[in-house]
């Protein structure tokens, strides 16, 4: 199983939902993983994410922005988008089907709010991996 998670830039909060959900699958011993891409995929992730996500004793080191292909949408089982906020003309429920669930860009907050997205992105990764984990033999 395959989960993608995309946002506008995959800078921020769609690799964030991808490391947590990963960290999830291997401490599990689940046979699930995670992709994230963006619609207009970026140059570099967002150092304040990076930074976020260290504190939690997550690497984000050899993630980099991804553009979203129909490829990665044909192998993923379910795709989660992150919110539309940041462009909407580039807002990837314009493309898929997904679920959306409308998060605030992280594109320069401060650590303090970075930090906000990062917990409400863990607890809504956290529902999400629980609800598929129950339906899948280890």
């Amino acid at each position: 199983m395959l989960v993608l998670f995309v946002c506008v830039h995959n800078t921020g909060r769609s690799q964030m939902a991808e490391a947590f959900f990963n960290r999830l699958a291997r401490e599990g011993g689940m046979d699930v993983r995670a992709e994230s891409a963006g619609t207009l995929g970026a140059g570099a992730l967002n150092p304040t994410v990076v930074e976020a996500m260290a504190e939690l004793g997550i690497s984000m080191k050899g993630q980099k922005p991804k553009a979203l292909t129909s490829e990665m949408v044909r192998r993923a089982t379910k795709v989660v988008s992150m919110g539309c906020g940041v462009d909407t003309g580039a807002c990837p429920t314009r493309f898929v089907l997904t679920d959306d669930w409308a998060l605030a860009d992280p594109a320069g907050q401060p650590i303090e709010q970075v930090r906000e997205i990062r917990y409400e992105i863990e607890r809504r990764v956290k529902r999400l991996f629980a609800e598929i984990s129950s339906g899948i033999p280890t």
